[in-house]
């Protein structure tokens, strides 16, 4: 693995910071206070997202996408990661499920989602079934070449400007060791589709502005032709997409940390106690020096599960390594900088609250913390012949 960023990662870096910059960091504020970007800024923002170039970077260039290897996509999200979630949401990354689209599905949703004419939404979570699908009720039976499909998903996010939802749902049961467990299957299904229905969801305190929903399904009918991928073939497509979100969110930590040791280091530069700077007190310097190691230890167990997928070598315990550690670290920087700042790090005034609120979220979705070690555990204890 080789730490040097080639000329084209860096030119990378350098324009994703600027554009977040002069282009998201603007309406941080507003997006804040509203709980809402303004349908006119995103529309700009996702604009002239598409004119640099950024707008699907996590798809193949033959598709239309970026076409950039996972190293260089994880520097991209590391760098957005810095700004509101609902802005850098808008430069955006469609669900790579979506390349399991075949025959008329790539013309109706692949390759529209690429160009920003579409956008997806992803629907698994469900109020009984979290972090274990497998329990999921939402069930989609066959009725001649249609299926049919009942039941309840929750956290849905940005179910309100999606044009389609890709939907998990139990299509079967199988026995295993562990006795009876649903099979699953995915779907492609259009907003408005009869026996489909959008409500709102739950207020969050993490990611002001965008905004998760419940999606209610009663006897919502959809030909064969809308499954994606094989029937009862749900994980194989699921568990692809699942190590490319949770490397995803392990960079973005990564780009909110950068953001809150800057600020911290500069107000321990400038804020003057006793008469010096109070970054020259231990209490701070030390608590600087640990933000510093604990992001720089992340960042490179997140880098190395992105080589290690441009290698395909990366396994499940990469992608678990990668997000346990980066999303507990940005908890941590992003106290410790509260803490540097004191009262003030509490105030508006300064993203840093923000970015405290926005940590939490981190450590629960695509995977809490808990799963991400229960996934290492496991197979540590494989690598020693216990399954």
């Amino acid at each position: 693995m080789k730490f040097n960023l080639t000329d084209e990662q860096r030119i990378l870096v350098e324009s994703t910071r600027t554009f977040v910059a002069k282009e998201l960091y603007p309406h941080e504020d507003d997006v804040e206070a509203r709980n809402q970007v303004q349908p006119e800024v995103a529309e700009q923002i996702r604009r002239k997202s598409i004119d640099k170039g950024f707008y699907a970077a996590n798809m193949p260039e033959e598709l239309g996408g970026g076409g950039l290897d996972t190293v260089s996509l994880s520097l991209f999200e590391r760098e957005l990661g810095r700004a509101n979630f609902a802005l850098q949401y808008l430069v955006a990354r469609p669900s790579n499920i979506l390349q399991a689209c075949v025959g008329d599905q790539r013309e109706q949703y692949l390759i529209p989602t690429i160009t920003g004419e579409k956008i997806d939404c992803l629907a698994m979570t469900e109020p009984e079934a979290g972090s274990d699908l497998r329990s999921m009720k939402c069930t989609a039976k066959r009725d001649g070449t249609d299926f049919v499909i009942n039941g309840t998903k929750h956290f849905i996010s940005h179910a309100d400007i999606a044009d389609f939802v890709i939907l998990f749902a139990a299509t079967g049961e199988e026995q295993s060791t562990r006795g009876s467990r649903k099979k699953i299957s995915s779907f492609l299904i259009d907003m408005g589709t009869p026996g489909f229905e959008v409500r709102s969801g739950y207020q969050s305190v993490s990611h002001r502005g965008y905004h998760n929903f419940i999606l209610e399904f009663i006897n919502c009918r959809v030909p064969q032709s809308q499954l994606l991928g094989e029937e009862h073939e749900g994980f194989a497509v699921a568990n692809e997409w699942l190590g490319a979100t949770r490397l995803q969110v392990a960079a973005m930590c990564l780009g909110r940390a950068y953001r809150a040791l800057e600020i911290a280091t500069d107000w321990a530069t400038s804020r003057k106690q006793f008469g010096q700077s109070i970054g020259r007190f231990q209490g701070i310097g030390f608590k600087l020096a640990d933000m510093k190691v604990r992001l720089e230890a992340a960042e490179l167990l997140t880098f190395k599960a992105a080589w290690k997928t441009d290698q395909q070598v990366a396994q499940d315990i990469d992608y678990a390594i990668a997000k346990l550690s980066s999303t507990e670290m940005l908890a941590f920087v992003s106290d410790e900088a509260i803490q540097i700042h004191g009262g003030m790090g509490l105030m508006t005034d300064l993203p840093l609250e923000r970015i405290w609120r926005d940590a939490r979220v981190e450590r629960i979705w695509e995977g809490t913390s808990e799963i991400q070690r229960y996934i290492i555990a496991r197979e540590m204890l494989r690598s020693n012949g216990i399954n």
